[in-house]
């Protein structure tokens, strides 16, 4: 593993309680995805040191839902550095918290843009020392 990699990984772990299900009483993906977007975010600034933004979603997948009483954890990892874009690797691991079943029941890649302190996209430069992940 590389020291971009080992440095940009993100790890957050929530509990499923009635306030983050949807109608089939299941996690609302929704909600996972705003976690999910919370991860890469954080994934992404602690490998650049910039302000970052969101600028796409995609390969979002439910693999599986997620019941109530389980513990979630949401892991992001940075996986390209480009001049002004980052992508993170964003998945969710669910555990049943009563049994030993465990399993990943979200994944998707996620885009950030460096920005400057006037809103406007900009290089990455802090990246620069650490070995990129292609």
């Amino acid at each position: 593993m590389n020291e971009l990699y080992k440095i940009s990984e993100t790890r957050i772990c929530k509990a499923i309680f009635p306030d983050s299900l949807n109608a089939n009483q299941t996690l609302f993906g929704g909600k996972a995805m705003q976690w999910m977007d919370e991860a890469a975010y954080i994934s992404a600034t602690r490998a650049t040191k910039q302000r970052m933004f969101t600028s796409q979603t995609s390969n979002i997948k439910f693999l599986k839902a997620v019941e109530p009483n389980s513990i979630i954890e949401i892991i992001a990892r940075v996986v390209k550095v480009g001049a002004v874009k980052v992508n993170v690797s964003v998945e969710i691991r669910a555990e049943e918290m009563y049994t030993n079943e465990k399993f990943v029941a979200m994944e998707g890649e996620f885009t950030l843009v460096a920005l400057n302190k006037n809103g406007k996209p900009e290089r990455i430069s802090s990246i620069q020392q650490l070995e990129l992940v292609e």
